[in-house]
């Protein structure tokens, strides 16, 4: 059977992007919440949440515009806003890090695996220029009973290939993690800047649970 770092699995190399800052507390182990900003070919950076805890990093040497390498899980809970209403919220969780001898190239690495099961409904459409576009919501088991909901999405024959197909499904795919802005607008006419997490997929395929258990 898979374990859980082999179900959801990701490795991020780039430049620390903002301070540390606390997020939370576990039996006297403090994690810190922090931006890495990554690479990608076509020259757009991706600004990315990471969550690591203060037993992986020396707090007092950890500065902005440091290269560092990480591999760790990408990782999901829901926030409760004042409207009563949950927002869902992602970030990598850091199992191992580097931060010494990297060179610039390890600035563009963006890497993940997931398996797990559709959860919703695919949604597809075509984008305005005819591009076939597919976004789906992906479970993925956690230890504790526990699992993490990682938005997706997919392009060309990806999203053609997974239109049809239903909750519960398991799949397998590749990607990388990607930071995407938009404007939310409301009522009175005013509008917001926000940012979307979710994961390009470049790989994708569906399998029987069988699969899962003889790996």
């Amino acid at each position: 059977m898979e374990t859980f770092s082999e179900n959801n699995s990701v490795k991020l190399g780039g430049v620390v992007a903002s301070e540390l800052e606390v997020s939370h507390e576990i039996y006297g182990e403090k994690f810190y919440k922090f931006f890495m900003e990554i690479d990608r070919l076509s020259g757009i950076k991706d600004k990315i949440p990471v969550i690591i805890s203060e037993r992986l990093i020396d707090v007092n040497n950890f500065e902005i515009g440091k290269i560092i390498l990480v591999d760790g899980q990408y990782r999901s809970y829901n926030q409760m806003l004042d409207t009563g209403k949950s927002k869902l919220i992602l970030s990598v969780f850091v199992k191992e890090i580097e931060t010494e001898g990297l060179d610039e190239k390890v600035k563009t690495i963006n890497e993940l695996v997931l398996i797990g099961c559709i959860c919703k409904p695919p949604i597809y459409r075509k984008t305005p220029l005819g591009r076939d576009i597919a976004d789906i919501l992906v479970a993925v088991n956690r230890a504790y009973n526990k699992s993490d909901y990682i938005p997706c999405i997919l392009w060309g024959r990806n999203a053609k290939f997974c239109q049809c197909l239903g909750i519960g499904t398991n799949v397998r795919l590749e990607g990388r993690i990607q930071a995407r802005e938009y404007e939310k607008k409301y009522e009175d006419g005013t509008s917001e800047t926000r940012v979307a997490y979710e994961v390009s997929v470049s790989k994708f395929e569906e399998f029987k649970a069988e699969k899962i258990d003889n790996e």
